[in-house]
């Protein structure tokens, strides 16, 4: 049986790029699947990630709902000695009652993040379609455009890959989503394109598509909906428009993409038998919840 939930750390120290947004769809996704999650806001200040999934818990309860939820905390920035251990000790806490544990974490650099970045085994960096977010990754030629080294994000997962290793020999699978491509012109997506694949060869990682710029995902965060609940709460949000079902479809995508271990090829939980728990750890059940066929 396992005893390790898997987790997954969503780490980009440039604001606006969509980590909590990204997070708490692949929470919910994780949770319509069968899965176990927990989830962790890092970012004690501002906690977007903390109050979508509040906003989500008032909903439920406002409307007599019994949509999923995954059981949240908040960890508070102290000391670096305060800050490694409590991170250590919520992993301890989850790391035989959850499947999975997803971490969000702020839009600068934290001890918190840091530590968080060296326990990841899935970390994903969402990064807006551009060469102003390129730049925390690598540097690139005013001219050609071609990479000419890597930048301090990269050097901070290249660190957290070493302490990851040491810790216990483990490796950490990092994804970068491309997100917000839609309104970009197509010589600079071409552009983005090629400095990533440039990049991805050098420090290891894999490219994905992310969220599109939609209007729907600002629009669900007060209800602390995804759209993937969207045909479960028909009778007070409505029928689901043709660009609703497009987007639902991307985060669906994704979820494929992530390539988890505990997913197949078609984003079904794999021998659920062998996962420490399954379910909704909030009070929510599978049973209540859109069937894990339509993540596909």
């Amino acid at each position: 049986m396992a005893t390790r939930a898997h987790i997954i750390v969503l780490g980009n120290e440039k604001g606006g790029s969509g980590k909590s947004t990204t997070g708490v769809h692949i929470a919910v996704a994780l949770l319509y699947a069968g899965l176990s999650v927990g989830a962790i806001d890092l970012d004690g200040r501002q906690r977007s990630f903390a109050r979508y999934l509040e906003n989500r818990a008032n909903y439920n309860k406002k409307h007599g709902l019994k949509l999923v939820e995954p059981e949240t905390v908040t960890l508070q920035d102290g000391t670096e000695e305060e800050d490694r251990a409590k991170l250590e000790a919520q992993l301890a806490a989850w790391a035989e009652t959850k499947d999975v544990i997803v971490i969000d974490c702020p839009g600068r650099d934290s001890v918190l993040s840091r530590h968080a970045h060296s326990f990841a085994d899935t970390l994903i960096t969402p990064m807006n379609d551009s060469f102003i977010d390129f730049d925390l990754l690598g540097q690139v030629d005013a001219d050609t455009h071609k990479v000419t080294r890597p930048s301090f994000y990269s050097e901070l997962v290249w660190q957290s890959r070493k302490a990851r290793a040491k810790r216990d020999g483990g490796s950490i699978d990092w994804v970068v989503l491309r997100t917000r491509m839609s309104h970009l012109e197509a010589r600079n997506m071409r552009r983005v394109a090629s400095a990533l694949a440039e990049l991805a060869k050098r420090i290891g990682f894999r490219v994905v598509p992310g969220l599109s710029e939609r209007v729907i995902f600002r629009e669900l965060f007060p209800k602390g909906l995804t759209l993937l609940d969207l045909r479960n709460v028909a009778k007070t949000e409505g029928s689901m428009t043709m660009s609703q079902v497009a987007a639902r479809q991307e985060v669906r995508d994704l979820l494929v993409e992530l390539k988890l271990p505990m997913l197949d090829e078609a984003g079904k939980v794999i021998a659920r038998a062998e996962t420490p728990a399954a379910g909704n750890a909030s009070g929510g059940t599978a049973d209540t919840a859109e069937p894990a066929p339509a993540l596909v």
